[in-house]
């Protein structure tokens, strides 16, 4: 039977060698926390090789991303589909083991990881979720949602600022089963970290209310068993275990340097490390009895199977919440989703008063929450300017998370990055409210969703100059067109309460990516919608109205623009012009349709076009054509009451057609 030593340094030794046949890659963490990976596979993670995805497993995140030869080790060890050949095809292209650990690509990686910091916030998000489910549908003797979720970071991970947001969040709620492993090898890739580095990392876990286990031997199993257990008996508050490591341990020349954090060891160096290991095998090369005493397999499947007799135990005590359960596990909507939607699409639509979209926003969670109780909403401190809540929403506060509404504090980019987490988790649908201007701030996390294609909605209100008097630090400029640039993110601008609830339709029932609901601040005034314009509207972009004679141009508007578009295209009708008007809501969703669809709303012979919208111009350039123009805000905006920022820009009804008879010169 091998030692732990020996299972430990199968991860060494995989690592070193994928690293160094890639000639790419980072060797110390996989090399300095390999102990603590060993005694946690397999002696505590609770899950199934066999089925990745059964709900009830652990979690496990590698926050500190770089060591993702440590993961794709630990899965091709303990029995996942990750053959040995993916292992050798380390950050080549289409294989399996990305330099970065990718979910969706590799069975068993539970979030994409890399922009440090972000793989522990989101953890709080899995904990968070946890939590939530276990108090909504666990009962005495029946602990249907009761898991861990384990997190390895680093000393950047720690650094970057969304440690502190989200680990603030943790402490708050006492996520007690959130444990975290900081790597403190006390090197980052310029060196030695005391010199820009010297916070008291476990006063300030304690500070946010954390249990910390410090000063544990990362490389003597039974300190890291004691500190687990340590862990797992706290059961109101989240732990911090501060891990001493030496970081590329085994390596001779380059253990404890910033030389073993990210570039190959080269193989003279490999040769001398497994000399000092007692690791006798060649590249690649993993014993019979290694791979046994690592084999995750059939504790997994004894593991699933027994949570699965406690499923069929609750479903027959409780049926309709194991069907309620089943049914947020697979993220299908409930029963009543159609009708209700249908209701409050109806409703809006027959709206005849000017109202901020924000304030039609939450008309339609009014509406809508109460049949999705996977909602978990929240916002950033701006729950009363953003107008998240909802009617009957009950706010999660510490000693008390069998609410459905979460105040994040002034945290948009934990928030979002958290939240990331808890769609990742399962059995929620979570949406986050903060100003348009400070999505800059949580970018990254709005980035990592739609890299992982999860459902997670981002209501981004304040959308424009219109937000007025607080002036340019808070009006938006180029944070839509940034938005739209990033790949499988829908960004939507309703124009009105219809569209506004068009896009929440469109954002909740979307299963592949995230969605950005852009709200004003100031009032729009409601259009005339006709029945056709529910499933035209669904398709992004849409002809509002048309005018009595062919077009002979097109005004093309979103949000708080499109009435001004409308309101010109009148003005040009009594001069004799013929114009079009074009809703663009969502332009993702318009660009992904069949190409006749698109000619029909924007037909190429019809190149006098102008776009309006109050952000900067350049995204839209391509969509208006060489004979079209662009109308928006080139600069930082102005404080000043909004309809007087407005005019300052040109963006008046007098300036939209004076835009348009431009087009005619």
């Amino acid at each position: 039977m091998p030692t732990r030593f020996e299972l430990a340094n199968a991860i060494r030794a995989l690592a070193m060698d994928a690293v160094q046949r890639a000639n790419s890659g980072h060797p110390g963490m996989p090399m300095g926390m390999a102990d603590i990976a060993e005694v946690l596979w397999n002696d505590y993670l609770s899950h199934n090789p066999a089925d990745p995805s059964w709900f009830n497993r652990d979690r496990f995140v590698v926050s500190n991303g770089h060591g993702s030869m440590l993961l794709y080790a630990a899965l091709h060890l303990s029995g996942y589909d990750l053959p040995m050949e993916e292992l050798k095809n380390f950050r080549q292209l289409h294989s399996k083991t990305a330099g970065h650990p990718e979910h969706g690509h590799t069975p068993g990686v539970e979030t994409t990881t890399g922009p440090l910091g972000q793989g522990l916030a989101n953890a709080v998000g899995m904990a968070l979720a946890e939590r939530l489910l276990a108090a909504s549908f666990n009962h005495d003797g029946l602990p249907l949602v009761d898991h861990y979720t384990y997190v390895f970071a680093g000393d950047g991970c720690l650094m970057e600022g969304v440690s502190h947001e989200a680990c603030s969040l943790a402490g708050t709620f006492g996520l007690g089963k959130l444990i975290v492993f900081y790597d403190d090898n006390n090197i980052s890739i310029d060196g030695e970290v005391r010199g820009w580095f010297r916070d008291d990392t476990p006063g300030r876990f304690e500070a946010y209310g954390w249990q910390v286990v410090r000063n544990v031997n990362g490389h003597d199993p039974s300190e890291v068993r004691i500190a687990i257990e340590t862990a797992r008996a706290q059961t109101t508050q989240p732990t911090l275990i501060c891990c001493k490591t030496v970081i590329g341990f085994g390596s001779p020349n380059r253990q404890g340097t910033a030389k073993a954090h990210g570039a190959a060891l080269g193989d003279a160096e490999i040769v001398l490390a497994r000399e000092k290991l007692g690791w006798t095998y060649a590249p690649f090369e993993i014993p019979q009895d290694i791979y046994a005493g690592w084999d995750g397999r059939a504790r997994g499947q004894q593991k699933q199977a027994a949570w699965n007799e406690l499923f069929d135990a609750y479903a027959r005590q409780h049926p309709q919440q194991a069907a309620e359960l089943r049914r947020r596990i697979a993220g299908e909507l409930p029963a009543e989703w159609a009708a209700t939607i249908a209701g409050a699409i109806g409703k809006a639509a027959a709206g005849d008063k000017p109202v901020a979209t924000r304030k039609s926003s939450e008309a339609v969670l009014n509406l809508i929450a109460p049949v999705v109780p996977e909602f978990v909403g929240g916002s950033a401190d701006l729950t009363e300017s953003n107008n998240t809540i909802w009617h009957g929403a009950k706010t999660i506060v510490p000693g008390d998370v069998s609410g459905n509404y979460l105040s994040w504090g002034v945290r948009e980019f934990g928030m979002c990055a958290a939240m990331n987490g808890m769609a990742l988790h399962g059995g929620v649908i979570p949406f986050g409210g903060t100003f348009l201007v400070f999505s800059d701030y949580a970018r990254n996390a709005v980035r990592m969703a739609a890299l992982m294609r999860q459902r997670v909605i981002f209501v981004f209100t304040h959308d424009s100059i219109g937000l007025g008097e607080d002036g340019p630090t808070h009006q938006p400029v180029e944070h839509l067109s940034s938005l739209r640039l990033i790949p499988h993110l829908h960004v939507w601008r309703p124009g009105d309460a219809f569209e506004t609830a068009i896009a929440w339709k469109a954002a909740v029932e979307r299963k592949d990516g995230p969605a950005v609901l852009a709200l004003s601040r100031q009032n729009l005034a409601p259009q005339k919608h006709e029945a056709a314009h529910t499933a035209l509207a669904a398709r992004g972009g849409y002809i509002l109205s048309e005018p009595a004679s062919p077009p002979e141009a097109v005004v093309i508007a979103t949000g708080s623009e499109l009435d001004l578009a409308v309101q010109a295209a009148q003005k040009l009708a009594g001069e004799g012009r013929a114009v079009r008007v074009v809703s663009m809501p969502c332009l993702e969703v318009f660009n992904a349709q069949d190409a006749s669809y698109r000619e029909q709303v924007l037909p190429a012979a019809l190149q006098r076009r102008l776009v309006v919208e109050a952000g900067v111009t350049a995204l839209w350039r391509g969509l208006a054509g060489p004979q079209g123009a662009v109308l928006g805000v080139d600069d930082f905006g102005a404080s000043a009451p909004a309809p007087k920022v407005f005019a300052e820009f040109g963006l008046t009804v007098d300036g939209v057609a004076q835009g348009l008879r431009g087009l005619f010169a």
